[in-house]
């Protein structure tokens, strides 16, 4: 009994429930979470099927009546349950639950959604209870099952077998059709639903789910705020004036959807917009900063904060910002502006190869000088592509360099995003000198036969290239190295009992 007592205040540390949940249902939040994450120090394996068995457990208390979910009423006041075709039952009206209540049913729905994504096509078996991959099952649909590992249940027959979970968009809908969350958490869902979709192939139904991101950003505006994002591109207006965290939040993540299904049209302006408004943020004042560092404390005083949580109950974390504010140019702001640039560099340098290859064909029948005009506007693109990530290599790594040592979000912002703009790097200058060596390949028999006017503008290139290989090679071991460090400093920070 101490020992279970001591590890749900373990789990309960880091992973905080709801004070006014009952006891079972605060365990059953605790157990889901610790088997969704990895270890403190990220070691470990994620159970999703445990996870999603408790969050389901879960769901289930804090919708009974009888149990946690008290005073929830259906949306439209009427009785019984509200159905959506093909998604299952719509969302409550949880307005009049508390803050921390309705922070931790949103978790509990979130957290369902993703044991279901990484668990999509399991089975239960009904006979055993027992929760199998399909790829195993025993039946007409699946004619060459693959076997079970050693040591485990038997294979489960086809007609005994039932979906273990309902599938992720029947949380995500619910999250979306229930009165009571904030901005940011019916954003956060809409996007995550959203990239979901795009994993399952389904780009259009994926980019009708960020527009709809974009109506909920847009909708929490203050009233008399119009004109800030050009609703059919997605492209954030010149003159915006109140561009709040939800709307860069909203635009970015549809800017890397377009990206993600190769077109760059129409990602590229967005991504531009959202740098320029990004660098046009308010900067923190003097009071924010003295706010800021007031927080840091001592060693002494972290120590002192830590013997007291043992003595008192630690209270719950405060509620999180919904989304809807200006943002301020902090340096984790910073580190999101590096990220947008290397986004743009990236694109800049994909899209000369697809331009170049679509326009192929069509240089062939009209002539090298179309052709070397569009070699020249490739090499352009591609040089420009470099240019943006190596500005924002250089802005992450500023950034991370110069940022407090307790400043996490800034320096784990800052380090993912130095990572891979630097693997960025490394791919497009390998990429560039390959293309240049082979392209000297192929001239090498009309050099030969012609050596008199010679090459040096080929071979200056090559050396060009070789001479960034080699300095990216450099930068790339001494960014290992800081990025190193950040991983030792941030394990020794690591553990159960943080304050």
């Amino acid at each position: 009994m101490m020992a279970f007592g001591l590890q749900h205040e373990v789990l309960e540390r880091r992973f905080p429930s709801p004070p006014e949940w009952t006891m079972r249902s605060r365990i059953y939040y605790r157990i889901a979470n610790s088997k969704g994450h990895l270890d403190p120090d990220g070691n470990g394996l994620t159970d999703w099927t445990s996870a999603g068995s408790k969050y389901c457990q879960l769901l289930k208390r804090l919708e009974d009546s009888s149990l946690d979910g008290q005073d929830l009423r259906p949306i439209l006041q009427e009785e019984g349950d509200i159905y959506v075709a093909g998604l299952g039952r719509a969302g409550l009206d949880v307005s009049s639950k508390s803050e921390p209540w309705r922070r931790g049913y949103y978790a509990c729905l979130i957290g369902a959604a993703k044991a279901s994504e990484n668990r999509d096509g399991w089975v239960c078996d009904t006979t055993r209870k027992i929760v199998f991959p399909p790829e195993v099952v025993i039946g007409p649909s699946n004619p060459r099952p693959k076997p079970v590992p050693y040591g485990a249940a038997t294979a489960p027959l086809e007609e005994n077998c039932v979906p273990a979970f309902e599938p992720a968009e029947t949380y995500y809908m619910k999250i979306l059709t229930t009165q009571g969350f904030n901005t940011r958490q019916r954003l956060d869902a809409a996007l995550a639903y959203a990239d979901w979709l795009d994993f399952k192939s389904l780009s259009s139904t994926a980019e009708e789910m960020y527009d709809w991101g974009l109506d909920i950003a847009m909708g929490a505006l203050p009233m008399g705020v119009n004109n800030v994002i050009d609703i059919k591109s997605g492209v954030i207006d010149d003159g915006a004036t109140y561009i709040s965290s939800n709307v860069l939040l909203a635009t970015t993540s549809l800017a890397f959807h377009h990206a993600r299904n190769n077109n760059f049209a129409a990602a590229l302006p967005i991504y531009l917009s959202v740098l320029r408004a990004r660098r046009q943020l308010p900067t923190p004042s003097s009071q924010d900063e003295a706010v800021s560092n007031s927080r840091e404390g001592s060693s002494i005083a972290q120590v002192l904060s830590f013997l007291r949580s043992l003595i008192v109950t630690r209270p719950y974390p405060p509620m999180p910002p919904t989304g809807d504010e200006i943002p301020l140019r902090t340096p984790a702001a910073t580190c999101e502006e590096a990220g947008v640039m290397a986004h743009i560099g990236e694109i800049l340098f994909a899209s000369s190869f697809a331009s170049s290859s679509a326009n192929a064909s069509s240089n062939a029948l009209r002539g090298s000088l179309v052709s070397s005009e569009s070699v020249v506007g490739q090499l352009k693109s591609q040089q420009s592509g470099l240019s943006w990530t190596r500005d924002a290599v250089d802005l992450a790594e500023a950034t991370l360099t110069s940022a407090a040592k307790n400043d996490e979000e800034t320096r784990d912002k800052c380090s993912e995003c130095l990572a891979v703009g630097m693997e960025n790097w490394s791919t497009m200058v390998a990429k560039l000198l390959e293309d240049e060596r082979h392209s000297k390949a192929e001239k090498q028999p009309k050099a030969s036969s012609s050596w008199l006017w010679g090459s040096s503008a080929s071979v200056e290139d090559e050396r060009r290239w070789e001479r960034e290989s080699q300095m990216v090679d450099e930068r790339l071991e001494n960014i290992r190295r800081l990025l190193s460090r950040e991983a030792d400093r941030k394990a020794s920070k690591g553990g159960y009992l943080i304050v």
